[in-house]
């Protein structure tokens, strides 16, 4: 299969050598160690080498660690958007329904704990440091290079392999056929909505995205994807004939069907209905707002039956109970009530256009004040274009030591241009939440969103001040 990352003239960033596995001896230590490594979520995109993706150093350093992601019943998750709020419904009904369920996600809001959990409860500081010694020691062996990401997915195998999960859901971070997850050979693969994002490693159009993703397609292991725009679709299964796996579509091989609901129980909220040969849910209400969420529902239902063990012991009724329980942190998110806040990572056009969307069916308010801040590798007009659609007013500013964020006043200049419409800027996420709060009616609402970075700088902040007026 012909590769699509592009090559960079540019020097890839080098970070300090990090300190040898010997100096990890407490939790502070032990994050200190991984963000010494390089770090392809925080380097700019121009310094970082495509070369600089090979699974081999993932294969020697479990190799040298006893190969534990072979001893763990998996399932793959690949994708643009919707990956997390998969994860999170799928984790909820299966930990419903009795089963020891880990997850694997990227990236962390406020605690970098976030991305190895078991049954919703982030790993120990005392585990954590643990294996970040046992990981960076193997890999000082075999693979000194090795990334913050190859370090903390190999963490994630040993964890869920000693404690015997029933099942482990693995995200990708970036991409599929490269990304550092790319070596199990799961029960299920599951493929989220795919959209442009991050062209700058996957490929400029959309069908080259969609077959870095399909990388993690594996012979003889079934394949589900919800609904895709043609020319995914065609990649996708041109990629699962190739690879010699079972590919279906939500809404095609699967039936499903979703529509809008307002109750007084539970508010406005989606329902769905999955028909296919073993699985059969009619009126199902979906646990998280957005009608792109019942995509992301019917994909996590539909994989149960595939997720390997004693799916047979699976009950309707457990399952709805175990959906509802559904938690999924910066998504849709009201953190905060008066003023109302609600925060949401969405750093692409297609996830900020299903966010003005999913606000505006969901929640009532008089206007809505927009904190926004992202990325420079991100499509910046086409996430503006979209923000303005819900926007009234916006706010625009940058997280604390993102090297990648745009600079304020960048944005602002940008959404002039486009937009014809006056905006402004903050230095700092604390800055920009007290301006949006003093300019919020009673019924208005705050949206902060553009970066998961922003969204987690933005919970911190909240915390702190819970915390001051407790």
């Amino acid at each position: 299969m012909a590769t699509t990352r592009k090559k960079t003239t540019k020097p890839t960033s080098r970070p300090k050598q990090a300190r040898s596995a010997t100096s990890i001896k407490t939790f502070p230590s032990a994050v200190k160690s991984l963000l010494e490594r390089p770090n392809f979520e925080r380097l700019r995109p121009g310094r970082i080498d495509s070369a600089s993706f090979k699974l081999a150093r993932m294969e020697a350093i479990l190799k040298e660690l006893g190969n534990p992601h072979r001893d763990i019943n998996t399932v793959h998750v690949a994708g643009t958007i919707g990956k997390g709020s998969t994860v999170a419904m799928m984790q909820a009904v299966l930990s419903g329904c009795g089963w020891t369920t880990g997850t694997y996600t990227s990236p962390h809001l406020m605690d970098i704990r976030e991305r190895i959990a078991i049954n919703g409860e982030n790993i120990s500081q005392a585990d954590f440091a643990k294996l970040a010694k046992t990981v960076s020691a193997a890999a000082d062996k075999v693979a000194p290079d090795a990334t913050f990401f190859e370090i903390i997915t190999s963490m994630s195998f040993v964890h869920f392999a000693e404690t015997a999960t029933d099942v482990a859901i693995i995200e990708t971070g970036l991409g599929g056929r490269l990304d550092a997850t790319n070596v199990l050979k799961p029960s299920v693969c599951l493929i989220t909505k795919i959209d442009l994002d991050h062209q700058y490693l996957l490929g400029n159009t959309i069908e080259e995205i969609a077959r870095e993703k399909a990388g993690i397609f594996k012979p003889g292991v079934p394949a589900l994807s919800v609904k895709q725009e043609p020319e995914v679709e065609a990649v996708l299964r041109e990629v699962a004939e190739e690879v010699g796996c079972e590919l279906r579509f939500i809404g095609k091989e699967i039936e499903f069907s979703s529509r809008f609901c307002v109750t007084d129980e539970i508010g406005a909220h989606m329902r769905i209905c999955l028909l296919a040969e073993r699985i059969h849910y009619m009126h199902l209400p979906v646990p998280l707002s957005g009608s792109h969420q019942a995509d992301n529902c019917a994909l996590a239902l539909a994989a149960l039956d595939m997720v390997g063990g004693k799916t047979e012991e699976f009950e309707e009724s457990v399952i709805f109970r175990g959906l509802a329980m559904t938690k999924n942190p910066g998504r849709m998110d009201l953190v905060w009530q008066r003023p109302r806040i609600l925060v949401d990572g969405a750093h692409n056009p297609a996830s900020m256009l299903a966010l003005m969307r999913g606000i505006g069916s969901h929640l009532a308010f008089d206007s809505m004040i927009c904190i926004f801040g992202c990325n420079e590798d991100k499509d910046v007009d086409a996430n503006l274009e979209k923000l303005a659609i819900g926007g009234d007013k916006i706010i625009f500013t940058k997280a604390a030591g993102q090297p990648r964020a745009m600079e304020p006043e960048d944005l602002v200049k940008r959404f002039e241009k486009l937009r014809k419409r006056t905006c402004q800027s903050a230095p700092s996420v604390e800055k920009a939440i007290q301006i949006a709060a003093q300019a919020a009616g009673r019924e208005d609402l705050i949206c902060v969103t553009g970066s998961f970075y922003l969204v987690g700088e933005t919970m911190s902040h909240l915390e702190k001040l819970r915390a001051k007026q407790a």
